[in-house]
């Protein structure tokens, strides 16, 4: 079985919460930077939402997973993007799901190799809160809590839609 929920009702969630903490922090030329895959797409979405103009920066975080030596290499890894500086920059960094919190620092890891931003605002559009790490996003789409036979996965790019698939466990 297979729910859909309304991702552009997620949408304007995430946008409007970013759109406060920008406001808040007085945040005025920030970068956008995705984590592939889902991240990717949400980030393209929203920076054109909030128009941000510029390239978006992606990251692909296998080299920095805490698992790596224990999975070893993704077979589709591609070498992140990040077409701007990020030493001194706002950062608005986006995923589509945070559960432990692992993917999140090693994304902020491999930011901090390329410099040292000035601040990070995380943005996730679910946010499944089994935290191992204590990392927690400023902007959240929903906070879900799944059964074990449980999983929640974006789709897309085009369009984008965001599914709650029940497994046989």
């Amino acid at each position: 079985m297979t729910a859909q929920l309304d991702i552009n009702q997620l949408l304007d969630q995430l946008e409007n919460g970013l759109r406060r903490m920008i406001e808040d922090r007085q945040v005025t030329d920030p970068v956008v930077i995705g984590i592939r895959t889902g991240g990717v797409w949400l980030a393209d979405v929203l920076a054109k939402r909030l128009g941000i103009e510029g390239p978006i920066g992606e990251l692909d975080i296998s080299f920095y997973r805490d698992d790596f030596s224990r999975i070893g290499l993704n077979p589709r890894v591609k070498p992140s993007s990040l077409p701007f500086d990020t030493e001194s920059r706002d950062i608005l960094l986006i995923d589509d799901v945070i559960m432990s919190g692992r993917t999140i620092r090693a994304a902020m890891n491999e930011i901090f190799d390329y410099g040292r931003p000035a601040s990070i605002i995380l943005a996730t559009l679910i946010d499944l809160g089994a935290r191992e790490l204590p990392i927690q996003p400023d902007v959240t789409g929903r906070t879900l809590e799944l059964d074990a036979n449980q999983r929640v996965k974006l789709r897309g790019p085009d369009p984008l839609r965001i599914e709650l698939q029940e497994t046989g466990h």
